[in-house]
């Protein structure tokens, strides 16, 4: 290959420093940085693999009990023909499914215990276009048939209220109705149909599901209160909302499901970007040790440098070959922890369960976490920007003891030679 020769030299004093023992500190050093730098992107690499894993984990739960999209009418009368509010929302290529529902907030009574819950009344047949929680679960949600009053509650609550299917619950709507000795709560036995889990503690602690009639009726809404939509991608949800938003008009209002759950939502994307920036810190630290590999590798050859510059060797050239050294420095180790971080971020499956087995402990109780293993999603948009911010460090590492080693004067280095 017909490269400069700044290059050629460059990567010889790359291979050189690795391979003689003559200066086996600066080897050493040397070593040390390419090292640090692929433990850095690495880490990194799994880091973030790791967030996005459970990220997706939680994302998948949350959208197997939640809708991607919800419909509802600005002016609280409800949507008692909900039909043509789903047909024109089905009009936009996006929209696979569409259902009604009733939201509310009740207290939910065994007993003495008592907690509060959140109430949504769906109809069972449309549901099961809408969230896979209904569709997994068809025949637990076609028990729900109006006037039974059954309802269909979460594994946590089922443990905390200590109730069975077949159970009965008490049901107190917070508004109340008027009668000769004031305002009483409205209060209704209800029945356990069914315990569904769906993973997502929020749901599985804290929501009730009944027929979309029997909620009408409870919390006096005369009927649907929204519709729930369908998409076919969940990440497009913002986007298609806000179209949904344009034709649909003001008397609509429309959430996404990022928007309902904007906190967590933030606040993921919060964690991970301080996580990024902490972590490249590491990237930085270990790509700045090549400054004092090459500070001590310009002081070795001062009389290489000296003897290239009276053979006619410009002090570009000089700062060149250093910086070819210095950069290779860094692709090896940008390249290294780039492989490291896809192995470990491709099969943490495998990884986290045998270092476990080793340790005798488990880092995910079921109990607490609700999942059992390590997930792992690595994305290109976090895996191509690490890659060059670390050569982009390593690189801007060599400038100064590039600049260093260009400077050197040949008779001074000749002196005592």
């Amino acid at each position: 290959m017909n490269l400069p020769y700044e290059w050629r030299v460059g990567w010889r004093y790359t291979r050189a420093s690795r391979s003689t023992r003559r200066n086996g500190f600066i080897s050493f050093i040397s070593g040390v940085s390419v090292l640090g730098i692929a433990l850095g992107v690495a880490a990194l690499i799994i880091v973030l693999s790791v967030m996005n894993g459970f990220q997706k984990e939680v994302r998948d739960r949350m959208l197997s009990v939640i809708a991607h999209v919800e419909l509802h009418d600005t002016s609280g009368i409800g949507l008692p023909d909900w039909h043509v509010l789903a047909d024109q929302a089905r009009q936009h290529p996006a929209v696979v499914g569409a259902a009604p529902f009733v939201p509310a907030q009740a207290l939910i009574a065994r007993g003495e215990d008592m907690r509060g819950a959140i109430v949504r009344g769906i109809d069972p047949q449309a549901e099961v276009s809408v969230t896979p929680l209904a569709a997994s679960m068809k025949d637990t949600f076609a028990r729900l048939k109006p006037g039974e009053w059954g309802v269909i509650i979460g594994h946590e609550m089922a443990l905390q209220l200590g109730v069975r299917e077949g159970d009965a619950l008490t049901l107190v709507a917070p508004s109340g109705q008027v009668t000769p000795a004031g305002i009483t709560p409205r209060v209704k036995q209800v029945t356990v149909e069914g315990i569904f889990s769906a993973g997502h503690y929020e749901y599985d602690n804290g929501l009730v599901l009944m027929h979309i009639d029997d909620a009408a009726r409870l919390f006096r809404t005369g009927g649907p209160v929204g519709v729930q939509l369908k998409l076919k991608d969940a990440q497009q949800a913002r986007v298609v909302a806000a179209e949904l938003a344009d034709k649909l008009g003001p008397g609509i209002a429309v959430r996404d499901w990022t928007r309902t759950n904007r906190n967590w939502f933030d606040a993921v994307q919060v964690e991970k970007r301080m996580m990024f920036i902490i972590l490249t810190l590491i990237v930085a630290v270990a790509a700045f040790n090549l400054v004092s590999t090459l500070v001590m590798t310009v002081t070795d050859k001062q009389a290489d440098i000296a003897i290239l510059r009276t053979l006619g060797a410009s002090p570009r050239s000089i700062m060149g070959i250093f910086m070819v050294q210095g950069a290779m420095s860094g692709v090896l180790g940008t390249i290294g922890g780039l492989g490291l971080g896809l192995l470990v971020a491709f099969n943490i499956d495998v990884i986290v369960p045998a270092i476990e087995r080793l340790l005798g402990v488990n880092f995910l109780p079921g109990s607490i976490y609700l999942i059992s293993k390590m997930p792992s999603d690595p994305q290109a948009a976090d895996i191509v920007p690490i890659g060059i911010i670390s050569l982009v460090l390593s690189l801007v590492a060599t400038l100064y003891p590039s600049w260093r080693a260009s400077r050197v004067q040949p008779a001074e280095a000749l002196r005592y030679e």
